[in-house]
């Protein structure tokens, strides 16, 4: 690839890394370990328990249009400062004042999820689109696989530290105070809203800047500035939720009943293929073998027996990949398709419906399990929800501007 001497965008992608590894990784991965050693100590139900994370879902999920208004209104960096703002006080609320289950509810399904909301995935999201075109699937695979490292190194530090100060989780929260004012330093010292501050143009240089140079060109990426409401009037853009839908509904159900350390590792891995293939091939084709992941996933997770775990784990490692691989489809698609003025808005009104249809996937699956005893019919609904995307993904095409003739794909 050719860039321009000294471009900053991908420095700015290490930057991006590093501010969602610490506010994802430590204030989610981190508390919950932190919160397993508070558990003991604060008198609450298991059920009580489990509505703190409950909550901080729901949290998460509802404030991304919050999040999107931020960044159109204050920017890319001022919105990742409210993020690290928030984890901080979430954080210091948990670590001083926690000692009833209203207390853990608010410090860590409110605060800290609305903060890391604030602080990771769309800010990051939109930071990549405005900086990259042709490279845009590859520099958001490298970004967003951070929260992939982030719970496979967080989660076994912050556990030894607890060891090691005796279980000490009002000082393990203390220390996530500490790296959120890190990661609010880092944000405002070199996040860069868009490549023209510096003087450069996407993605390095001015060939690579627009897509509309050639045909091959344009059916990746538009060259249309789409404002929401007109992109809310496409057909791709429900076909999108639906790819949404279908990405994280099996993903939302098998980190709450079958969470392993490899499905993990299977979502970096699938990260970096979804983003190699949107720089490479028509964007609904990379999303839909994508979603494929899933259905070879569930075929081994039905098979599973105690004789052969290996099925188990290339299970974990298959919804993994499928995760990893479709959300950067999904985060990439929005840009590629309606450009970066649009893509706060479209992304957090995507997280947010989708969050809203994939929330019960948990509580489906458990119950699935208390009435038959087997997560076969599970797996087998995660199929059918990963189909419905491979339909509904066909027909989101590169959506046409007003006024502009179909672009053949």
């Amino acid at each position: 690839m050719t860039l321009e001497r000294g471009f900053y965008g991908w420095k700015l992608v290490f930057i991006l890394w590093l501010l969602d590894f610490l506010n994802m990784g430590f204030p989610l991965y981190g508390g919950a370990v932190i919160n397993t050693y508070m558990f003991k100590k604060i008198p609450m139900s298991h059920s009580a328990f489990g509505l703190g994370f409950t909550i901080f879902n729901v949290f998460a999920g509802i404030t991304s249009i919050l999040v999107a208004a931020s960044i159109v209104r204050w920017g890319i960096r001022k919105t990742f400062g409210i993020g690290s703002a928030l984890i901080l006080l979430g954080a210091l609320w948990l670590s001083l004042i926690a000692s009833r289950p209203w207390h853990y509810w608010v410090g860590f399904g409110v605060l800290t999820a609305t903060g890391i909301s604030f602080g990771t995935i769309i800010p990051a999201a939109t930071a990549v689109t405005r900086w990259f075109s042709r490279y845009r699937g590859r520099a958001m695979a490298v970004t967003l696989s951070a929260s992939g490292f982030a719970g496979f190194f967080v989660s076994p530090l912050i556990n030894r530290i607890l060891t090691a100060n005796g279980g000490n989780w009002r000082q393990a929260w203390a220390m996530v105070a500490v790296i959120s004012v890190l990661s609010a330093i880092v944000a405002f010292l070199f996040v860069k809203e868009r490549p023209e501050e510096l003087g450069q143009s996407v993605d390095g240089g001015p060939d690579a800047a627009q897509p509309a140079g050639s045909p091959a060109a344009r059916k990746l990426v538009t060259a249309f500035p789409w404002e929401p409401r007109q992109a809310y009037r496409t057909l791709s853009y429900w076909m999108i939720l639906v790819g949404a839908v279908a990405c994280q509904f099996p993903f939302f159900f098998f980190t709450a009943h079958w969470a392993m350390g490899l499905f993990t590792l299977g979502a970096v891995f699938g990260r970096l293929i979804g983003g190699w293939l949107m720089d490479r091939m028509v964007a609904r084709y990379a999303f839909m073998l994508g979603l494929c992941c899933y259905f070879l996933g569930s075929f081994l997770a039905i098979r599973v027996s105690p004789d052969a775990l290996w099925i188990a784990y290339s299970a974990a490692i298959l919804y993994g990949t499928a995760f990893g691989w479709t959300f950067i489809c999904l985060n990439t698609i929005t840009g590629h398709f309606y450009g970066p003025a649009a893509f706060p808005r479209l992304s957090g009104m995507l997280l947010i419906i989708a969050a809203i249809f994939c929330s019960p996937a948990g509580f489906l699956g458990g119950k699935v399990f208390d009435t038959y005893h087997s997560y076969k019919l599970a797996f087998e609904l995660n199929s059918l929800v990963a189909a419905a995307g491979i339909f509904a993904l066909f027909f989101a095409r590169m959506p046409v501007p007003p006024g502009m003739k179909t672009i053949a794909e």
